[in-house]
């Protein structure tokens, strides 16, 4: 029977899973990641797995892959040296931006220095109008001497930007086509191929983005994929982008800046799709690994996507402080606290802080025993007792509590006068208090009342610090899914083959040319067409359309989705109806009489989503009494000391069990820590669910 593999490459650990080809998960696999040379941990667990459910290499249908490779390397600066070029005078245009202070009071005020330093900047001449005519032809007689100063520099890549080339590229499309005979071995990339979308400032920063880290993409499909081969696993390699849909690897390999939150948005669509399967259309997805946590609104039964996306943030939360790069991504706030999460004291004030430093996987928290000497969130758990010393990977990693009490002792408890235990406590509730804080702002900043929201926990560390978020934001209960800590590679196998394509086309609603918005879709959607065919069966192929709507001058877009209808008045209406909805749950009141017009049109074209099975791991078929596992000792915040409390295996645990919390309920990968007063259950999914004292 053909088998699919889900692969995951966090910050601490790379996580795996293999169902067989009914969607049943067969095994899953937790392995340190290896930063140097990420793909020798994807091929540790990919062996792992296959040496677990006895499957031959050739029966791998699909390698299904995430990685923050490409992100790390434009946060680390660590691509390739690059040049832009762009219109005659336009060559400062990436360094201005758009002449917005994002912090209005910092003196000391830092942005991100663009990818192409000023000196590898070039013009040419040449002009689009906003309309797409030609007010000035390309100079072709100046590409010899910019190619010749590119190969002088030493320039590896290089980004086109031309301007208004998202209505019309036909500049840049020859401009690309000389310089590559110019230029053989530089990668290029041009605006237009990649984001056709207003916004020259964008474009021209996810075009330098995109070909910065293009040569890192090429060498890490081309290295993974050989790697494969070698162990006789012939099935294609797909992997997930951004937006939560599949695409690949010779896709990813030219625009790997899709890729840039590969990981996150996996675990968002396990959560979504767990949520339409239990019948919960909204969720506040919570997912807590070793470097970072990761908070996203679902509603409707779908994760948010935002149309941008920024990297590098010289302030975490600070909007506007980092790279912006233009495309589809699973909406998200990211938090820089996660199990590897380094505890510190301020030296001139001595206020704590947990992260977003963070231990890693290299030499990762003190407890591990690979040489970290600081304190790490994952510390103050196993000195709590939410972590069991010798069960931490199922048994397979043991943990130094001595090492752990070392850390906390020296650099926190010591200097603040407090014991290991309040010290722990300490660092433990205010991961929680920043998660939460981040979570409410960011459920806020979407219309989203976050009170109503059932958490659903997952991730190594979620699992751990879910119920404390939970009951800081007042959320009604916490789903605890099976294989939570692998969960963002099981949702790589529910994910579906997607391609997204854009034009601007700027009109006032009540305007609209249909027969133009007709032609732009049939554009799109040929274009999508044609680079699925061959991993999604003809038959089973769908297509979405957006459009992003706002009032006329306003500077904010809201996304609206079009419904199968012909093009024409009454799709007008439609959208002019959900526009005027969507705005006023999202800013509480409507512009009377203001002009309502359509920016850019999207197509999303897509196959179907595959389904998943966890239960049929659990071999829990007796009582509730034997699948517990013993007590520990864990810190109970309500009595402000430790207490014992029962420890359940969770694959014993049958199929419809009730408890009462305070209870811990291990499995291998994470552990469900619920600290205080909660009902748990075990629904028939064997999802663990707590619903909170007073909630319902």
């Amino acid at each position: 029977m053909p088998v699919r593999i889900g692969s995951d490459i966090g910050g601490t650990f790379t996580d795996l899973v293999i169902a067989d080809g009914e969607g049943r998960l067969l095994h899953r696999a937790k392995v340190l990641t290896t930063p140097e040379n990420p793909e020798r941990a994807v091929l540790a667990g990919v062996d792992e797995l296959l040496g677990k459910s006895g499957a031959p290499g050739g029966s791998v249908q699909q390698l299904l892959h995430a990685t923050t490779l490409f992100t790390n390397a434009l946060i680390e600066r660590k691509g390739s040296r690059t040049a832009l070029i762009t219109t005659t005078g336009f060559r400062d245009a990436i360094e201005i931006g758009r002449e917005h202070r994002y912090d209005m009071y910092d003196l000391y005020l830092k942005r991100p220095r663009p990818l192409a330093e000023r000196r590898l900047r070039f013009e040419i001449d040449g002009r689009i109008l906003v309309d797409g005519s030609e007010l000035e032809p390309l100079d072709e007689a100046q590409i010899p001497a910019i190619a010749e100063a590119i190969r002088k520099e030493g320039v590896e890549a290089v980004a086109i930007c031309l301007i208004n080339s998202y209505v019309n590229q036909t500049h840049e499309t020859r401009l690309k086509e000389l310089l590559q005979i110019a230029l053989p071995d530089i990668a290029i990339t041009a605006s237009s191929e990649l984001v056709a979308e207003i916004g020259e400032y964008d474009r021209s920063s996810t075009a330098l983005a995109n070909v910065y880290v293009q040569r890192i993409a090429e060498r890490y499909m081309q290295t993974l994929e050989s790697a494969l081969t070698e162990k006789g696993i012939g099935g294609r390699l797909l992997i997930m982008q951004s937006n939560g849909g599949l695409c690949t690897a010779d896709s990813a390999a030219r625009h790997p800046i899709k890729l840039v939150e590969s990981g996150p948005a996996a675990g968002a669509i396990a959560a979504a799709y767990y949520g339409s399967v239990l019948g919960h259309d909204k969720l506040l997805s919570f997912d807590m690994g070793g470097t970072t946590a990761k908070a996203c609104i679902v509603l409707d039964g779908k994760p948010l996507i935002a149309p941008t996306f920024e990297i590098d943030r010289q302030y975490k939360f600070k909007k506007g402080s980092g790279l912006p790069v233009k495309v589809p991504v699973v909406e998200l706030i990211e938090i820089g606290t996660g199990g590897g999460s380094i505890a510190s004291l301020d030296p001139l004030l001595g206020r704590m802080a947990v992260g977003p430093r963070s231990a890693g996987s290299v030499p990762g928290p003190a407890c591990y025993g690979l040489g970290g000497k600081e304190p790490t969130v994952t510390d103050s758990d196993l000195i709590l007792g939410y972590l069991d010393a010798d069960f931490f990977l199922g048994g397979s990693m043991k943990l130094d509590r001595a090492a752990a009490e070392t850390a906390i002792a020296g650099r926190i408890g010591d200097r603040l006068d407090m014991s290991v235990a309040r010290a722990a406590w300490a660092i433990h509730q205010m991961a929680n208090e920043s998660m939460a804080s981040a979570a409410r702002i960011h459920a806020v900043e979407r219309g989203a009342n976050v009170e109503n929201f059932p958490i659903f926990a997952f991730g190594g560390a979620g699992p751990v610090h879910a119920y404390g978020v939970a009951r800081i934001l007042r959320s009604p209960s916490i789903i605890y899914p099976l294989g939570a800590g692998v969960m963002s590679a099981i949702g790589l196998l529910v994910a579906p083959v997607t391609f997204d394509f854009v034009r601007t086309l700027t009109m006032p609603l009540a305007q609209i040319d249909w027969s133009v918005v007709a032609a732009l879709f049939g554009d799109m959607e040929g274009e999508g067409k044609a680079l699925i065919e061959g991993v999604v069966p003809a038959q089973q192929v769908r297509y979405r359309r957006v459009v992003d709507m706002r009032y006329r001058n306003q500077g904010s877009d809201i996304r609206i989705e079009i419904p199968d209808l012909p093009f024409g008045p009454e799709l007008e209406a439609v959208l002019k109806a959900e526009f005027l909805k969507s705005y006023r749950r999202i800013y509480g009141h409507l512009i009377e009489d203001a002009t309502i017009e359509c920016v850019s049109w999207r197509a999303i074209v897509h196959g179907p989503s595959d389904a998943v099975s966890s239960s049929g791991s659990l071999t829990g078929q007796g009582s509730l009494e034997e699948a517990r596992k013993g007590t520990r000792r864990i810190y109970l915040p309500d009595i402000d000391d430790y207490g014992d409390v029962p420890v359940f295996d969770r694959n014993l645990l049958p199929l419809g069990a009730s408890f009462a919390g305070p209870a811990i309920v291990e499995e291998t990968e994470s552990t469900a820590v619920i600290a205080g007063p909660a009902q748990i259950s075990v629904d028939m999914m064997g999802n663990l669910v707590a619903v909170l004292a007073g909630r319902k």
